[in-house]
């Protein structure tokens, strides 16, 4: 297992992270790093032997935050920002079909599985709706609900 960044790359953040608890100070659930922040690897270890840790001084914010491999690329990689992330819920605003089939219809709420940046015709995600996965472009789904930052902490410290 030999890491993909080492000490004083430049990496970009391509998630939304949260204190899960372990971001001492900050109540469970507060937004601790915007995807699309950048910072610097400090230190690289691992967890539970079968997961790299990168140490990333994000120097904006003045925070020292823990990321998997998978949270992050090198700055030189393309970045497309994304309406949405992983576990986010949607909601499709058009009837999506496969092969003639109606699947989802207008209104009908899904989570984001994984997000797809570098497709030909924009960004777009595998959403689940009820029991099917379908790929979806960014334009043909919505918030189910906004949340700003606080709010979103609210509710998770409750």
């Amino acid at each position: 297992m030999l890491p993909k960044y080492e000490f004083g790359d430049e990496v970009r953040i391509i998630r939304n992270v949260r204190n899960d608890g372990t971001y001492p100070g900050v109540p469970i659930g507060t937004l601790l790093i915007r995807r699309g922040s950048t910072g610097f690897v400090m230190n690289v270890g691992t967890f539970l032997q079968d997961q790299l840790i990168y140490t990333v001084n994000i120097l904006e914010q003045n925070k020292i935050v823990g990321f998997r491999e998978e949270e992050l690329i090198g700055i030189d990689e393309p970045w497309v920002p994304s309406k949405y992330e992983s576990r986010e819920k949607v909601r499709s605003k058009i009837t999506l079909t496969v092969r003639g089939e109606v699947r989802v219809t207008p209104g009908m709420d899904g989570e984001i599985l994984k997000v797809f940046r570098d497709e030909n015709n924009g960004v777009q995600y595998h959403v689940i709706f009820h029991d099917q996965v379908l790929q979806v472009p960014e334009a043909s789904l919505e918030a189910t609900r906004v949340y700003d930052d606080e709010e979103k902490c609210d509710a998770t410290s409750h």
